[in-house]
């Protein structure tokens, strides 16, 4: 079928900005704009930290500068970048960008300030507790510490500031999403008949997987870990707090990268001069992320005795099938990019490309977050894989892959993004734009430099999480077979943790500058999101039932996961057990 096409054509000549634009959003919904620019200003703090302890992390790690912290300290940093990283500074960018997203979309504000505030200020307090209890582990025989990494189940225990933190942050998600819900609600009321419009149904499939998945690290945390940091019970079941964790620790991958989704269908073919291709493609892919998203924890457990192999299997097929709308998003987005180009004067099979408005931090970041995310695609099907998982099990390979995802795919859309979307909600031009246009490669490059190396280190064996890079379980690996004699991946490591912390310096000091610049006047930025070619007429309404595709998830959960837990707490939930331990300084630590 062919489209019309009204876009108006682009000009190669756009960079950093569009030509034109007004401050309509902040204009239109002030409130809400506010709101945003909290959001948004302790995400780049939650940033910035995590950002700072990432880099000590890679030079400590690496041998090539240990004098910041001491080994005894490196597993604070790793825990303080971990949770800054993949809890706080993720889950208030996606608060700020799913409100923006809602609002914009549905053309209404939040039903209710109060809510509003009260999921931001249970979100502030719940990072306060969680990140102070944190930090206190740098200080000399303090009695409140969580060096338990990002990872946080039994036997590992922290002080109960930490889980109470941790669950408040979770709760307030679940709030944020209930006032989401509860906009849906009034402009459904007002528009019985129509579709959703795609980025709201985003949104509320992004929060619905997220409420299903949240239920496994709920009961962890509250039925478990807070009544035995507090000596209410002596011990717990570690296998069993292991896989309520990885019930939620794999579909919070997706509760970073559907929002990165949102941005690739809804934003980055406008950046690229064009319309999305396909609105009900889009719609496929966030159902089917629904469904799969929860079922595929237990491929995290390959090695763990006590998971039946079968659901081992069950896992690693599940996760096999996300492939499916990954493969959808690469098909849809391309062919989007590709659209927009050729509107700009792009020609040839390949032509197109140098049509695309590389200059514009906006999309080049966005585009090159999608491109490095389709390298993490293929490590992951590694990580899937029951037998081949096992070599690199517990290697430096792991967190190669996923500082590809949440790292990337995450991060740089979330920067990238921020350069078009912070003018609006500021009603500010963005500052320091010869900064902004060059901050997404040098973001690329370290992490190209930094990820490869720990693929091909993991692949060496060298472990995971340990202060040390040569010892595992107190018997020297041959450090030459292992580490030494593939120094270029100790100098790689390094020089790619200080080139993102570099980026990120970049990115924050654009920020900052656009802050301080002058509101008003013309932004250079237009929010307004053009229909896509095909559009959600062109696709079955079934697509639309929420409730539908909610009530396959929890079928599919319960399949999943029902008779592994039944078995787990067949002799009582408290019993067998552990007790719990602060964290070794023995680069043995398996967990």
């Amino acid at each position: 079928m062919a489209f019309v096409d009204e876009t108006p054509t682009a000009t190669r000549e756009e960079t950093v900005t569009d030509t034109a634009g007004e401050a309509a959003f902040v204009e239109r919904y002030p409130y809400e704009s506010r709101v945003v620019r909290y959001c948004f200003a302790v995400a780049f703090a939650a940033l910035a930290g995590g950002g700072l302890f990432g880099v000590i992390q890679a030079l400590h790690r690496t041998g090539i500068y240990r004098g910041i912290v001491s080994s005894a300290d490196y597993y604070t940093v790793l825990t303080a970048h971990g949770v800054l990283m993949v809890l706080v500074f993720t889950t208030f960018f996606i608060a700020g960008l799913f409100l923006w997203a809602m609002t914009a979309s549905l053309e209404r504000g939040v039903p209710s300030r109060a809510v509003t505030k009260l999921w931001f200020r249970t979100l502030i307090t719940g990072t306060l507790l969680a990140g102070g209890a944190i930090l206190a582990g740098f200080i000399p025989g303090s009695p409140v510490s969580a060096d338990v990494l990002f990872t946080f189940y039994a036997p590992l225990q922290a002080h109960p500031i930490f889980y109470v933190g941790a669950a408040l942050i979770i709760i307030g998600s679940w709030i944020a999403g209930a006032n989401y819900f509860r906009t849906f609600f009034a402009w459904r009321r007002e528009h019985p008949d129509e579709r959703i419009p795609l980025q709201a149904f985003m949104v509320l499939v992004t929060m619905l997987m997220w409420y299903i998945a949240t239920v496994g690290v709920a009961v962890e945390v509250v039925v478990f870990l807070i009544p035995w940091s507090l000596g209410l019970v002596e011990t717990v079941d570690p296998l069993l707090t292991r896989t309520l964790f990885w019930f939620f620790g794999h579909p919070v991958v997706y509760f970073w990268l559907m929002p990165a989704y949102l941005v690739w269908y809804t934003i980055l073919p406008k950046l690229s001069g064009g319309r999305l291709f396909s609105d009900g493609l889009a719609r496929i892919v966030f159902v089917l992320f629904l469904l799969l998203s929860t079922p595929v924890g237990f491929h995290h457990q390959y090695v763990d005795p006590g998971i039946p192999e079968g659901f081992k299997f069950v896992a690693m097929t599940n996760t096999m099938f996300l492939l499916l709308p990954s493969l959808l998003t690469a098909f849809t987005v391309v062919a989007s990019m590709e659209h927009g180009a050729r509107q700009r004067g792009g020609e040839g099979y390949f032509g197109w490309l140098r049509a695309l408005p590389w200059g514009n931090p906006a999309f080049s970041g966005t585009a090159l977050a999608g491109l490095m995310f389709a390298a993490g695609g293929f490590s992951g099907m590694i990580n899937a894989g029951m037998n081949i998982n096992y070599l690199i099990h517990n290697t430096l390979w792991v967190p190669g892959h996923f500082h590809l995802t949440v790292g990337t795919a995450f991060a740089l859309t979330a920067m990238a993004i921020s350069y078009w979307l912070v003018p609006q909600v500021t009603g500010r031009r963005l500052g320091l734009q010869s900064v902004a246009a060059v901050q997404p490669y040098v973001w690329f490059i370290g992490m190209v430099l930094m990820s490869n190396a720990m693929h091909r280190a993991g692949l060496a064996g060298v472990p995971r999480r340990t202060a040390e890079p040569y010892e595992y379980g107190g018997a020297e690996i041959v450090y030459e077979s292992a580490f030494g004699s593939v120094s270029s991946m100790r100098i790689q490591i390094a020089l790619g943790g200080v080139l993102l912390f570099v980026a990120l310096l970049m990115f924050l000091a654009v920020m900052w500058d656009t802050y301080m610049n002058p509101r008003g006047g013309n932004i250079g930025v237009s929010g307004e999101i053009p229909p896509a070619l095909s559009g959600p007429e062109h696709s079955p309404k079934v697509l639309d039932n929420l409730w539908l595709w909610t009530a396959i998830a929890v079928v599919l959960v319960i399949l999943a996961y029902g008779l592994p837990l039944v078995g787990l707490t067949g002799d009582g939930l408290f019993s067998p057990g552990s007790p719990g331990f602060p964290v070794l300084l023995d680069p043995l630590w398996p967990f």
